[in-house]
């Protein structure tokens, strides 16, 4: 028998960032792409919805930055950037600190002013442990005790759902402090948020393609028929049924409001650091861009336990789970027609500016 072609290039499972990026360089290749989404609109974690005027980043606030030159001009080929910075806050028992950890952080615990002052108090509250053996001792190793209790410990504990003691040192290998007045939370030389939201940018990518939306794909496999060659970008361990156990991941749940008022807070994020206070952060969507809206939008962000049915958006990374995730890996290598891709698929967290070069790199390399 004579075996039917593939009414597509590329099935492109899930409509994030990564799979965007893919698309638009297949289709300036003139290849044909199918897009399967199992939600109802564009753009995975980047989608907006605009509410009184204003872009509402629907699954958490994403601020594009990067250090590489070669991907800033990519990506403002596709889209106008702005010059938003992010500064977030940070708020511990209704005092205010700066983040990341700064000199501004340091006078306002310390009401000191010096870089040589900070330094001798942090030094003074470091607790020298050889080989921390959870968060907790590693946090306090580097940092010292106020810092930690303050602005670490309560954020953290609710971010993992877990005590701090109780976490894994490895997840903070490192404590960014600077002994400047440098409220910029990121090092990246480029920084800023498309005007008018991510949709315009993630539909110009897109433009071309064929959509099946409301579809999971696991539920559909007989779609794969369709493409000769699959680009995932969802759970790894779904895609292969959990054949050797499932991945952790920790999922987020969002609650927006709407407020008759102008400015809410004042600042695009504010993170909330005390284990009693049930979420993580707020934000104030028109900050980010710049806003002059009558009304405001405000989203508390609550971390919560994975479960089937949820959006998992943050990999555990823990060594047994890296362990059950190089199995999937291999596995996958084993198939010549499919790829992974995204948080999901390379089960890390990956930055937007990584994702569109790790999108980019597997284009060239399969074409």
């Amino acid at each position: 028998m004579l075996k039917t072609k593939s009414t597509y290039d590329y099935l492109l499972v899930g409509a994030g960032l990564f799979n965007a990026i893919f698309a638009y360089e297949a289709i300036k290749n003139r290849q044909k792409c199918l897009v399967v989404e199992k939600r109802a609109h564009l753009g995975g974690n980047l989608y907006c919805k605009s509410v009184a005027g204003i872009n509402i980043h629907q699954y958490g606030p994403h601020i594009f930055h990067t250090s590489n030159i070669e991907i800033w001009k990519y990506i403002s080929k596709l889209t106008e950037l702005n010059n938003f910075i992010n500064s977030p806050l940070a708020k511990y028992k209704d005092k205010l600190y700066n983040l990341p950890f700064n000199m501004n952080t340091f006078h306002q615990l310390w009401n000191i002013v010096s870089p040589k002052e900070a330094k001798m108090i942090i030094e003074g509250q470091r607790q020298h442990v050889n080989c921390p053996k959870n968060l907790e001792e590693q946090a306090l190793s580097l940092c010292g005790k106020d810092i930690y209790e303050k602005l670490i410990k309560g954020y953290t504990e609710k971010q993992w759902g877990k005590n701090a003691n109780q976490l894994p040192a490895f997840i903070i290998k490192r404590i960014p402090i600077r002994y400047t007045y440098n409220n910029n939370y990121f090092n990246s030389v480029y920084q800023g948020i498309p005007i008018g939201g991510y949709n315009e940018l993630i539909e110009r990518c897109f433009n071309g393609c064929d959509f099946l939306f409301n579809c999971d794909f696991t539920k559909n496999r007989e779609i794969r028929k369709q493409a000769s060659t699959i680009i995932y970008t969802g759970m790894i361990d779904e895609y292969y049924e959990y054949c050797f156990g499932e991945l952790e991941y920790r999922s987020l749940k969002f609650e927006h409001e709407l407020l008759d008022m102008e400015n809410y807070q004042g600042n695009a994020v504010v993170n909330y650091t005390e284990r009693s206070v049930p979420y993580t952060r707020i934000i104030e969507h028109k900050h980010f861009e710049f806003g002059t809206q009558p009304k405001t939008v405000i989203t508390k962000e609550y971390p919560h336990k994975m479960q089937r049915g949820l959006e998992p958006f943050y990999p555990v990374n823990t060594e047994q789970n890296n362990k059950i995730f190089e199995k999937y890996n291999q596995l996958g290598k084993t198939e010549k027609n499919i790829f992974f891709g995204g948080r999901l698929g390379a089960y890390k967290y990956i930055n937007m500016d990584e994702t569109v070069e790790n999108a980019l790199s597997l284009f060239r390399t399969i074409n």
